[in-house]
Parts: structure tokens; C-alpha cells; sequence
């Protein structure tokens, strides 16, 4: 083995810029450690180097499992097989809950594009139609079931921003 392998600049392709958010590493060893525990600068840093070791590791994999299979783009299953390939077998359930999840995110997330997509309105007639009820919500909402306070003050009556509402 070379002795760049284990240099995180190195293993990170020479970026030594390539980090984790460090508010979301704290985040996350705020959350697992027991709350008598304090984490050092120095520990925070390396479990972030450590992470970003590991991601750099399981891509690496998921790219050569995707090379062979003559793909351009890494896909979920790429990432599974590789964790597989690599002996973390004890991750591959709740990643497959989390791919899953965010599959089934995607699929709503087109769902509800296809549903303006489909509408069978133009860009004009969508934004009139949308126009159209910000109106009617402005009309409902200067009903006069809402009424403002006045005050005095030197100069005589003025509207305070505090409103009223009257029973119905």
C-alpha cells in the first residue's frame, strides 16, 4: 500500500479543501453522545476527516461497481452493492430505507410538477388563474369582519396596527 492512501489530501484526490459541514458533524456528535459529554476541537476534527474518508471510500467502490457495469452516473444500488462488497452489511438495511424514502420522494415531487404540467393551461392562463385568487383572498380578507382600534394621541385619532375582530 502506498503511503498516500491513508493521507486524507491525498485520498481525497489532492483537495485537502473537501470537508463535511462542520455545524452538521457537531450536530450529529451532539445528538449521539450522552449530554455529560463534551467533544473536543481536535475529536471534531477527526471523526469529520474520518467521514469524509469513509464517503470517499464507499464512492470510490460504487464507482468501479458502475464502471464495470459500463453506467456514467452512480445510482443508489451502486452505493448498496459497494457497502456490500466492502463488508458494511450492517448499514445496507437503513440505506435501503433511506434510498427508498427518497425515491418515493422524487416520485411525489413529479407528481406534483406533472399536475401543472398537465393542467392543459398555458404559462399566461396559469398565472391569470393565479392572479385571479390572490384577488378573491385579498377581497375575503378586507372583509369587514375585521375592524381597526384607533387611539388618541396629541395630534388627535390615528390607526393603531393592532386589529379586532367582531363576532359574526
Amino acid at each position: 500500500m502506498a503511503d498516500d492512501e491513508f493521507d486524507p489530501g491525498a485520498a481525497a484526490g489532492g483537495d485537502e479543501d473537501l470537508s463535511l459541514p462542520k455545524a452538521t458533524v457537531a450536530k450529529l456528535i451532539q445528538e449521539m453522545m450522552p449530554s455529560d459529554i463534551v467533544c473536543a476541537r481536535e475529536t471534531r476534527e477527526l471523526l469529520t476527516e474520518c467521514c469524509v474518508e469513509f464517503i470517499h471510500l464507499i464512492s470510490s467502490q460504487a464507482n468501479e461497481i458502475c464502471e464495470k457495469e459500463t453506467k456514467k452516473t452512480i445510482s443508489g444500488e451502486h452505493v448498496i452493492s459497494s457497502l456490500e462488497s466492502l463488508g458494511f452489511n450492517e448499514y445496507v438495511s437503513d440505506v435501503m430505507e433511506v434510498f427508498n424514502d427518497h425515491q418515493k420522494q422524487q416520485k411525489d415531487r413529479e407528481k406534483k410538477t406533472g399536475r401543472i404540467d398537465n393542467s392543459g393551461m398555458s404559462k399566461e392562463e396559469l398565472e391569470r388563474l393565479q392572479e385571479e385568487l390572490f384577488a378573491k383572498a385579498r377581497q375575503k380578507n378586507d372583509e369587514p369582519s375585521v375592524s381597526p382600534v384607533t387611539a388618541e394621541n396629541e395630534s388627535g385619532p390615528s390607526i393603531s396596527h393592532a386589529m379586532i375582530t367582531e363576532p359574526n
